[in-house]
């Protein structure tokens, strides 16, 4: 149990007590109460929310509940002071011994420190990256792998199980495309000289596909009708791509469980039992769709198709899930997609890229009536990457053959450089990824900031080790009020995990590391004005070790959270 808890505890005792003796109501929800820092550190250690929650179900002012409750609280041992600010909060100053036996309880969780149970028992399924299997990775795809993967570390460790899922979209006309510029890779491996029309993939990443089909069918396909070789070399050049993708992938430290094929979704009915599910709930029916606005097409006439009712979901037209030849859209053939992945989980989370904002609306809705009207699916955004290089944007196309692929970019600045950096800013917000400044050593730059913070706790033990300090029991009470403010932060991991979690938001992480990694820093250059405040004192060997340990609570904080974000933590900076 940790700090926080062990006080939302005592407060939930103390509203008890407040129940037994008639001064509140029982029965009250008491979700809405929360205990968390105050937002100015002076008014204290922890702050209260619940007289201004309580009092008006309880039918009684605010303070006057606040009062109540704070003849209770005072009666803690950890609890120093209780001051009641403005119409009802409740603000707590806690000893510094409270804050020492946190410190000691960072060091006996360890890695687990900042894990919870909040989410045990559901299952969520968190879909991420889904490019297209039509070339390597590119750094388009990367900021959503990215927070995708983290995104479901974080729910892990709130307890939740997670599955990882990557959606193939290998039944669309792309995927025919990429069968077509694989043939005439395949024709260029026997010897013949091609150019790539407009419209197919150049890239060189297809002519290894091209020379694995000639050395295993010679020139059979040669002079073949496009039917007799189109879905083989589909099927393979599918399968050559989804391997470069899960390699790519790999550099980054990422690893799906699931890889789910939209031509088996098809194939298996799932789009025609969704349909079905819809009709009979009166969300689907046949109709027609309004004409284009604007100048309406000569060849333009009305065609009857099966249309979701999405207008009654705030969208401005309902929207058909089947084209006029009779096969599925891609909203139909996502629609089934999202009907399967709800029969193995509670809650679905789709990491999308922003430029599909405006489909948001139905699929949410489409899915929760597909799931009996719960809401189930969270969509989050991701906006795209602008990758700099000497102060240039680089243009990233697959068509053209012409992008920086993401193999690259782990090669150049390392995978730790990359995960850091797509999560120092929120999913939604545009991005610069500039070569130069992700790999500079300032403050400016998060991820040497905080890894320069940890790198800096390392080399305090190997300093310590060279000033003779040894190994020993760490008297805790030498550490005075200052720098248990970095106790006081680090403590504050547990809620900022819990809290990130609740919003799907795992940038909240780096944030907070960044936080701690400074309060560490400002502790660190303390000692250059105060010698009392060094880390190393090497004629006080006691004392060195109390403030070892203050350190390495702050070091197993980033630790873990640096490995939610899917980062190594260093100890040394090159």
């Amino acid at each position: 149990m940790t700090l926080y808890t062990r006080f939302a505890a005592h407060i939930d005792a103390a509203l008890d007590t407040l129940v037994a003796s008639g001064q509140l109501p029982g029965g009250l929800d008491r979700a809405n109460v929360t205990v968390e820092p105050p937002r100015d550190a002076a008014h204290g250690d922890l702050a209260t929310n619940a007289a201004m929650v309580l009092a008006k179900p309880a039918g009684t002012n605010p303070r006057a509940l606040a009062t109540a409750l704070s003849a209770e609280l005072e009666k803690l041992p950890e609890v120093t002071a209780v001051e009641i600010a403005g119409p009802g909060f409740i603000n707590l100053r806690l000893t510094d011994a409270a804050w020492r036996d946190e410190l000691a309880a960072i060091a006996v969780a360890g890695a687990d420190y900042g894990r919870s149970d909040r989410y045990a028992g559901t299952t969520v399924n968190v879909e991420y990256v889904s490019a297209n299997p039509t070339g390597p990775m590119h750094m388009g795809h990367c900021r959503g792998a990215v927070v995708g993967d983290a995104l479901a570390s974080l729910l892990e460790f709130a307890g939740a199980r997670v599955i990882r899922e990557y959606y193939v979209n290998d039944a669309g006309g792309q995927v025919d495309v990429l069968a077509r510029s694989v043939h005439l890779r395949y024709r260029e491996a026997l010897g013949a000289t091609v150019e790539i029309p407009e419209g197919l993939y150049p890239g060189d990443y297809l002519i290894p596909v091209g020379q694995a089909l000639a050395a295993e069918f010679g020139d059979r396909y040669v002079d073949a009708a496009e039917g007799e070789w189109l879905a083989l070399f589909r099927t393979r050049a599918v399968a050559a791509m989804m391997d470069l993708i899960r390699a790519d992938l790999a550099l980054l430290g990422i690893h799906h469980q699931v890889f789910a094929s939209e031509a088996e979704v098809q194939a298996a009915g799932k789009p025609a039992a969704a349909e079905a599910e819809l009709r009979a709930r009166d969300l689907v029916y046949d109709g027609t769709l309004p004409p284009p606005k604007g100048e309406t097409p000569d060849d333009w006439e009305p065609v009857e198709l099966p249309l979701f009712r999405s207008t009654a979901f705030g969208d401005d037209q309902d929207r058909p899930i089947r084209k006029s030849d009779g096969s599925w859209t891609y909203f139909g053939a996502d629609l089934a997609y999202h009907f399967q992945k709800s029969q193995a989980a509670d809650q679905l989370i789709d990491i999308w890229g922003a430029d599909h904002a405006g489909t948001v609306k139905r699929i949410v809705a489409a899915v929760a009536a597909l799931t009996g009207g719960e809401k189930k699916l969270d969509v989050k955004l991701v906006q795209m990457v602008r990758l700099l290089r000497a102060g240039e944007p680089v243009k990233m196309s697959k068509r053209s053959g012409n992008f920086v692929t993401l193999a690259d970019v782990v090669t150049e600045v390392g995978k730790d450089v990359v995960r850091f950096t797509m999560l120092t800013r929120r999913a939604d917000a545009q991005m610069d990824f500039d070569f130069a400044k992700v790999v500079e050593a300032s403050k400016d730059n998060p991820v040497f900031y905080v890894q320069y913070a940890h790198a800096r706790i390392a080399s305090l033990h190997r300093r310590a080790g060279e000033a003779g300090v040894v190994a020993g029991a760490r008297d805790l009470s030498l550490l005075g009020t200052e720098p248990l403010g970095l106790v006081r932060l680090a403590a504050q991991f547990p809620r900022v995990v819990e809290t990130a979690a609740a919003a799907r938001e795992p940038h909240r992480i780096a944030f907070y590391l960044y936080d701690l990694a400074a309060a560490f820093h400002a502790e660190w250059n303390a000692g250059n004005d105060d010698p009392a405040r060094r880390f190393l004192q090497p004629d006080d060997h006691d004392a060195t070790r109390a403030r070892l340990a203050l350190a390495d609570g702050v070091g197993q904080i980033i630790r873990n959270g640096l490995a939610l974000m899917g980062v190594e933590a260093v100890s040394e900076m090159s």
